[in-house]
């Protein structure tokens, strides 16, 4: 392993615990802890935690907060208003292509707070102050390097956090999803989640990352890495950052659409014009596999209507067949039958709705 790689808070940990690391957009990561398959079915049916401090929290600040992230986000942070709520956005360049997907929290209007992406971080801070300079916008970002995240998840994940820590249960149990809200002066707790399952999102001081990581465990809260994350993000129907979407393909072209708000005709955020002028002439679906294999990134698909790529493939640990998302052309419907060319020969599969999986229930099955 290179000594270039950055490493988290909890590294130490994860080599303690004899996980198997692996190079991960730059960070040494935790690709599994044994059993990538219990794992998953930990999250899937009581609860497993994620090291995800090499994603990076950018505290937004100044008066000009909320018209800048108009102008930078493709969804409309207008309609945060309460304390604590957050927002799912793309981040657009000019051509519409897709910068960065995150996460954007409103605590005041001049207190906002940006998580992105871990392989895209640096891209994304020089972009946002790009754009801020050139709108002449009085702001301030700062990246929040000092600060570890923890990734909760699963039915019993909250219960869980609440063992572990039973000071946060008076000002998160009443949380919904997509809120966080501050338990102290440094730990922010949000119902927000990577895996289709319930549970929280911590973000606190790296110093304490530890402390709570060993508390979690010490209450039944499994160590789970990268390999996990995947199948159970792939399987929630959510994008992988560089894989489902990246700087040349658009949220339409990637079942975002629906983060992309056009209500406000008068808010010019960037790639609204690309966007407007070029309507996306490629879906992004979901696959079964109909005979045995595993579909991966990179695979050819054949459609009624036209070629396509998987984007994301694997096998589905809760639905025991493989499953992917693809980009075809056109549109296709669930039900309908594709090939997808594994080895050298096609093989039959079928279009599914998004999710496969949800709160550990196999949807459309």
């Amino acid at each position: 392993m290179s000594s270039a790689l950055e490493r988290t808070p909890l590294y130490s940990v994860h080599v303690e615990a004899g996980a198997k690391m692996v190079d991960f957009g730059g960070w040494e990561m935790p690709l599994a802890y044994g059993s990538q398959l219990e794992e998953h079915h930990a999250v899937r049916r009581d609860a497993g935690m994620f090291d995800v401090s090499h994603m990076l929290n950018i505290d937004l600040r100044g008066p000009g907060a909320r018209p800048f992230l108009r102008r930078l986000l493709a969804n409309d942070v207008a309609r945060l208003t309460a304390p604590g709520k957050a927002l799912y956005s793309c981040m657009l360049n000019f051509e519409g292509g897709v910068v960065d997907d995150l996460i954007v929290y409103f605590f005041a209007e001049d207190e906002w707070r940006i998580v992105v992406n871990a392989a895209t971080a640096h891209k994304d801070l020089a972009w946002m102050r790009r754009v801020a300079a050139a709108g002449h916008f009085d702001i301030s970002l700062q990246p929040r390097r000092d600060c570890a995240m923890i990734a909760v998840q699963g039915p019993n994940a909250r219960a869980k956090v609440w063992q572990a820590r039973p000071a946060w249960e008076a000002a998160t149990r009443d949380l919904t999803p997509f809120n966080g809200v501050r338990v102290d002066a440094d730990t922010l707790v949000a119902r927000t989640g990577y895996t289709g399952e319930d549970g929280f999102e911590v973000v606190l001081p790296a110093g304490q990352a530890e402390a709570l990581w060993r508390d979690l465990a010490a209450h039944g809260v499994r160590p789970c890495g990268l390999g996990a994350r995947d199948t159970l993000r792939l399987e929630a129907g959510m994008n992988l950052y560089g894989q489902d979407m990246d700087d040349f393909v658009q949220p339409q072209e990637s079942g975002l659409a629906w983060t992309v708000s056009l209500k406000d005709l008068g808010r010019a955020f960037i790639g609204r014009a690309a966007i407007e002028q070029v309507p996306a002439a490629r879906t992004l679906v979901g696959l079964r596999l109909l005979e045995r294999g595993v579909m991966r990134a990179h695979m050819a698909v054949r459609t009624a209507q036209g070629g396509g790529e998987v984007t994301s493939g694997t096998m589905s640990p809760t639905m025991g067949v493989s499953i992917a998302m693809a980009r075809i052309d056109g549109q296709a419907q669930p039900g309908e039958r594709v090939e997808v060319e594994i080895r050298g020969k096609w093989v039959p599969a079928e279009v599914a709705s998004l999710p496969f999986v949800r709160h550990g229930k196999i949807l459309g099955a």
